[in-house]
């Protein structure tokens, strides 16, 4: 069978993109020359520079192969129960980290020296916060202070992005510290409000 040429193109840049992530998590981004990246993907240097133009563009685009975060409120709420509602959103969001773990601790490590990871970062975090609000409305059934329900949904995002960008440090993904902070969570919102 012979391949297209926009199957070739894909491949390539592709192969591109695996060697880069491989060796951005082996070296750094600074201590990794495309020439290495162009070796590792049995390309020539100059498709590197085809597909990227330059060298930080490949960071941009590795930023957009983490799985997305987005999660449709109604696979995760369960109406009236919003730690259930909760925990179901986090497990999920946990899930699809456990596919992407090296690139998602590339990419944290290489936002202290890159604005352009770290501003996407800050986009994924602010698309968690709006995540975790509407799983919280939507559980809450009303009667919720969108100030109280903005707060939580800003510390629980805090909450799961600081233990994604550590997971790396730890084989324990500590479940029962993630226990407590959904049920604070959930107890602190579930409270009447005061008249």
């Amino acid at each position: 069978m012979v391949r297209s040429t926009g199957d070739a193109d894909a491949s390539a840049r592709e192969r591109i993109l695996v060697a880069a992530e491989e060796l951005f998590a082996e070296s750094g981004f600074d201590g990794t020359p495309t020439s290495r990246i162009a070796q590792r993907a049995g390309v020539p240097k100059g498709l590197v520079h085809y597909y990227f133009r330059r060298k930080a563009d490949l960071l941009t685009a590795l930023v957009e192969r983490l799985p997305d975060e987005r999660v449709e409120p109604a696979r995760v709420v369960v109406p009236g129960d919003i730690a259930e509602s909760l925990r179901r959103l986090v497990s999920e969001l946990d899930r699809r980290l456990s596919a992407s773990r090296m690139l998602s601790h590339l990419l944290w490590r290489e936002a202290d020296t890159h604005r352009a990871v770290r501003e996407a970062l800050q986009d994924r975090f602010q698309q968690l916060v709006r995540q975790v609000r509407s799983v919280i409305l939507a559980a809450g059934a009303g009667g919720l202070a969108i100030a109280d329900v903005d707060s939580a949904s800003g510390l629980l995002a805090l909450a799961v992005s600081y233990r994604h960008s550590v997971a790396r440090h730890t084989e324990d993904d500590r479940p029962d510290e993630m226990e407590r902070e959904l049920t604070f969570i959930a107890h602190a919102l579930s409270r009447p409000t005061p008249a």
